[in-house]
């Protein structure tokens, strides 16, 4: 059959797929629309098999906060380069699928995935898009967070923090924003001592111990020398406890406390791509 550049076009137009993959489809179809798109659809699909190994260590994060500042969602969609990731398809599907993310809530990513943007599944949807750009994409973190007041922070494309305080007065957007950014760039393991795994403790206890010994610290101090070396793991390490970035003269807690006396941190999520 005798596929017209006209009708190439016109399927390149409604899928987005290249033109030879366009032409191919319609020869298949003999011609028929609908056919052609099922049978790119099925490309897609093969390409999503194919690069299911594929790592998606390129992307974008995306966020939203409510209107009245006490809920916020967080999705990072990922592909295989920072290319594909600035493409204007690419964020526009980003952004729709916070909007699903949003509005319903799902409880996982494999239940966001089901739900369904103009009548079909953002699981569809993505495959389509590996067809089209050749790409494996994915969502890879989904993130919902609430509080008394909740602020949602974005540092560049591939970091995104939410951060929900209590006990809120004086300027708590602002002080959320700087404790977001703090996150961003520090990576606290947990929010406070309370939150750090026993067996990462009991690690950093024996490596204490180890360093003190190499230092030829008698065996009688070992313990006192490990649990010091461990305050200092959890001032590092742990959100409350870190140096403040902005004045490194008070710690986080402290910090929020000279905005509001006892507003603090209860819950916070923070979302990377590519390993940052």
């Amino acid at each position: 059959m005798n596929i017209s550049a006209a009708d190439v076009n016109k399927l390149r137009q409604m899928t987005g797929a290249g033109m030879m993959d366009c032409k191919k489809a319609l020869t298949e179809a003999n011609g028929d629309f609908e056919t052609a798109i099922d049978i790119l659809r099925k490309k897609g699909q093969k390409i999503a098999a194919a690069r299911a190994d594929r790592t998606s260590g390129e992307g974008t994060v995306f966020a939203k906060t409510s209107p009245d500042g006490k809920q916020a969602v967080a999705v990072a969609l990922g592909c295989e380069t920072d290319f594909v990731a600035k493409t204007e398809g690419f964020i526009k599907m980003g952004n729709a699928i916070l909007e699903v993310a949003y509005s319903q809530k799902p409880d996982s990513i494999e239940a966001l995935n089901s739900l369904a943007i103009e009548g079909r599944s953002i699981a569809e949807h993505l495959t389509d898009m590996m067809g089209k750009i050749g790409e494996k994409i994915e969502i890879l973190t989904y993130e919902v967070i609430t509080g008394e007041r909740v602020v949602a922070y974005l540092h560049g494309a591939k970091i995104g923090v939410l951060v929900a305080l209590t006990k809120v007065g004086g300027d708590a957007e602002t002080a959320g924003k700087d404790v977001a950014m703090q996150i961003a760039a520090m990576r606290p393991i947990s929010l406070d001592k309370d939150g750090v795994p026993t067996d990462l403790i009991e690690r950093e206890i024996e490596i204490g111990k180890e360093q003190a010994r190499a230092e030829g610290k008698p065996e009688a101090m070992l313990e006192k020398i490990a649990m010091g070396k461990l305050t200092k793991f959890y001032k590092d390490y742990t959100l409350l406890n870190q140096e403040f970035i902005k004045d490194n003269k008070l710690s986080v807690s402290q910090y929020l406390d000279s905005v509001s006396k006892g507003m603090t941190v209860n819950a916070y999520k923070r979302i990377g791509i590519g390993g940052v």
